[in-house]
Parts: structure tokens; C-alpha cells; sequence
């Protein structure tokens, strides 16, 4: 009797937080003006500390991973499994195909990595250096 009065009270908490959470989906449909107001308000409140924390964001490695894998969709790279990929691209320490070192530095050089694919079809094919990946297009 214990248990199933545990189980009930369990059950009835879940079915509670999914009416909350379809009550407050329903409620920013309806009042989609007056819960953009509200951000809108709350970011300019707030703006320093929003820039803060984004900024801090970015340097953490889900930052860097999540802003390079972004830059390589918006540049027309397209993969299956991205996370597989940028795991490879960290692992690679040399060009694919002249052998030389990669570095990463924030100005491009000869040896920078980059992620070569095909710019019709978008396929990722290798990572090589800068120098490769321009003579090869």
C-alpha cells in the first residue's frame, strides 16, 4: 500500500510539471509581445553582465568547440557527426598532406589547420595546412 501511494505521489508530481510546462509554453505564445518587452527590459538591466558571462563562456572549451564547429556550417562544411570531426581536428597534429606541423594561431600563416572539404557538395575530405588547403581549390 506504501509503495503504490509513493508511486501516485511521484506520478502526480510528473503530470504537474508537464501542465506547468505546457501552461507556460501556451502563455509565451499568447503573450509573445509582452515576454518579448520583458527580455528586452531585463537585457538592458543587465546588458554588462550578460557580455560577462558570454564572454567567459567563449573561452571555456564548449565555447571554442561550439563557435568552431558554427563557423565551419556557416562556411558551408557539412558532416554527420560533428562532434567525431572536431575531436579529429584537435587530435591532428599534422597536414594530411605535406606532412608539416599545424599550428592555430589568431593570424592565419602557411601552417594554420584548416578543414579542407569540397565547396560544391560541402564533404568534409581533410585537414591540412593553409598552404595545402588554398592549392588545392
Amino acid at each position: 500500500m506504501e509503495i503504490e501511494t509513493e508511486v501516485l505521489d511521484c506520478m502526480n508530481d510528473i503530470i504537474k510539471k508537464v501542465v506547468k510546462k505546457e501552461y507556460n509554453r501556451l502563455y509565451r505564445v499568447k503573450n509573445k509581445e509582452k515576454e518579448n518587452e520583458r527580455q528586452r527590459l531585463n537585457y538592458i538591466k543587465n546588458k554588462e553582465k550578460i557580455k560577462e558571462r558570454v564572454r567567459l563562456y567563449r573561452l571555456t572549451d564548449n565555447g571554442i568547440k561550439n563557435r568552431r564547429i558554427n563557423d565551419w556550417k556557416r562556411r558551408g562544411l557539412i558532416c554527420e557527426d560533428v562532434d567525431e570531426l572536431y575531436n579529429t581536428y584537435c587530435r591532428t597534429a599534422y597536414c594530411d598532406n605535406c606532412k608539416v606541423e599545424l599550428t592555430y594561431d589568431k593570424i592565419t600563416t602557411s601552417t594554420t589547420k584548416c578543414m579542407d572539404h569540397d565547396h560544391s557538395t560541402g564533404l568534409f575530405r581533410n585537414i591540412l595546412c593553409n598552404l595545402c588547403n588554398t592549392k588545392r581549390r
